[in-house]
């Protein structure tokens, strides 16, 4: 087994169709690209069909010793189902019938030669055959290694890797359309467009720098300041789109809070079209927090139902509220339930204390009852929140409680398309910031005429940030924190 350690440094943009992000001679990590990986890469339990992948230079020979094909003469030939069995080599007994495909690099995902056995779904089965490739020179591969193989051979860069996981962990259509934009490579192909300009800017600058006593054109001083103001203004506008794509990516947390018997389980359950949690007159029914996730216009949002905000009876209801407390604290919004056929009393009083800095929405719940919380009267109590009237009984208000949730959340209408770029990653989030902080410390600097060599950093600097946000100059400890995140067999 080989293993090489060097140090990342920077190099430019490739401008290919397939983006060769990688020299693997000149990147820092525990390289073992001489060994092939094998992994289940279906999830375990019981299905039709179940496949186990391997990837690397024996990936093809191991597969010629355990699949033993249905007609002869046979031929593995790339890329073409093959039907057959996988038999045991040792005792000469089939496993499982199987379809086997092999597709020789570079034409693959990883661009190594890369083999996938498509058998019955079973658990025992797929184990088994993983334990034949393993026997027979594969090893374990590690959680994400079949991506990072793929980014580390050019097949990807970093945020399309990173694509792939949101890709498999998108709850909505829209959280998929925003992975699915940077998988396509939407984010790589905006920083490579943004990037050129920068590097006219900061040639021109070393070219004085390095050649102060020959005959070069001056600087053009007022076109490179608007170049960078634009920059700047669309750093600006990539950043400020954060918030709303990391919503739709991770979606938010809701809890429903309220005293007992104000409807908050009747609410979750005709918010969910089903039965999740027990409604009875008694208070206190709710002892534990129930979550539960609903699609509101494309955002993941985790309902939790909390007990009943009050002083505890027992120690199991003060249990349920300690939780209750917790819960309302850490959600993202908090849905206040009031009972408005009852007037306000001390228990109420408490739990708008309790919640008062929360972003919320006020709901008056009750309203096919004879009122004793006007409208009008919570607005002058809750001036700066929106407010819905529901009946949880009748189901009457529920699509304006969506439409106030979505509000709170997303002070504009959203429609995510494969042409707008929405930054959905901290990490991304965090590069960009970096890299705007970066021009505009050359901007002042150009604009109060400082040294070329000081100017020429912030903008090197900021090359450097885009490197980073595509892969070319991460740092180990960064690839192996994204990596990680990926299931094995990915």
């Amino acid at each position: 087994m080989g293993f090489i350690a060097v140090t990342i440094t920077h190099y430019p943009f490739f401008k290919t169709d397939a983006p060769a992000m990688i020299n693997s001679s000149e990147i820092t990590i525990q390289s073992r690209e001489d060994e092939t990986i094998a992994a289940i890469s279906t999830p375990f339990g019981e299905s039709g069909i179940g496949i186990v992948r391997m990837s690397g230079p024996l990936a093809e020979a191991i597969a010629k010793k355990l699949f033993k094909p249905k007609k002869t003469p046979f031929s593995l030939v790339s890329h073409h189902f093959h039907y057959g069995d996988i038999i045991d080599p040792e005792s000469g007994s089939p496993i499982d019938e199987a379809l086997v495909v092999l597709m020789k690099a570079p034409k693959t995902y990883t661009r190594e030669d890369i083999v996938e056995i498509h058998c019955h779904g079973g658990y025992l089965i797929l184990q088994k055959v993983l334990e034949l490739l393993l026997t027979h020179g594969a090893r374990m591969a590690l959680p994400g290694e079949f991506t990072k193989r793929a980014f580390l051979n050019g097949r990807i860069d970093l945020t399309q890797a990173e694509a792939v996981i949101d890709l498999i962990k998108a709850k909505t259509r829209e959280s998929l359309e925003i992975a699915g934009q940077q998988l396509r490579g939407l984010l790589y192909r905006e920083m490579a467009s943004f990037r050129e300009k920068l590097v006219e800017h900061l040639s021109l600058l070393e070219a004085h720098i390095d050649f102060p006593e020959e005959e070069i054109d001056p600087i053009p001083l007022n076109e490179m300041k608007e170049g960078l103001k634009k920059k700047i203004k669309k750093l600006e506008e990539w950043i400020s789109t954060y918030e709303e794509g990391r919503v739709f990516k991770e979606g938010i947390s809701v809890a429903i809070a309220g005293k007992t018997n104000v409807g908050k389980s009747s609410l979750l359950n005709i918010l969910l079209k089903q039965e999740r949690a027990i409604v009875t007159p008694i208070p206190g029914t709710t002892r534990d927090v129930i979550e539960e996730v609903l699609n509101i216009n494309g955002i993941p949002v985790r309902l939790m139902d909390t007990a009943g905000l009050r002083k505890a009876k027992d120690s199991i209801e003060q249990e349920g509220v300690r939780r209750a407390k917790e819960r309302v604290a850490d959600a993202d919004l908090v849905l206040l339930i009031i009972d408005a056929s009852r007037e306000l009393d001390e228990d109420d009083e408490d739990i708008f204390r309790e919640i008062d800095l929360k972003k919320k929405v006020i709901v008056l719940n009750k309203k096919d009852l004879k009122q004793k919380i006007s409208l009008e009267e919570a607005k002058k109590r809750f001036p700066d929140h929106l407010l819905v009237q529901t009946s949880a009984l009748r189901g009457e208000g529920i699509e304006e409680l969506k439409k106030a949730i979505y509000s709170s959340l997303l002070h504009r209408d959203i429609r995510i398309s494969p042409e707008h770029l929405i930054v959905a990653n901290i990490r991304h989030k965090t590069i960009l910031s970096k890299t705007k902080e970066n021009l505009s410390d050359a901007l002042k600097e150009l604009e109060e005429g400082a040294s070329l060599e000081f100017i020429a950093f912030e903008i090197r600097s900021a090359l450097d940030s885009l490197g980073e946000l595509v892969g070319e100059t991460t740092p180990e400890e960064v690839l192996n924190r994204i990596f990680d995140q990926f299931c094995i067999g990915k």
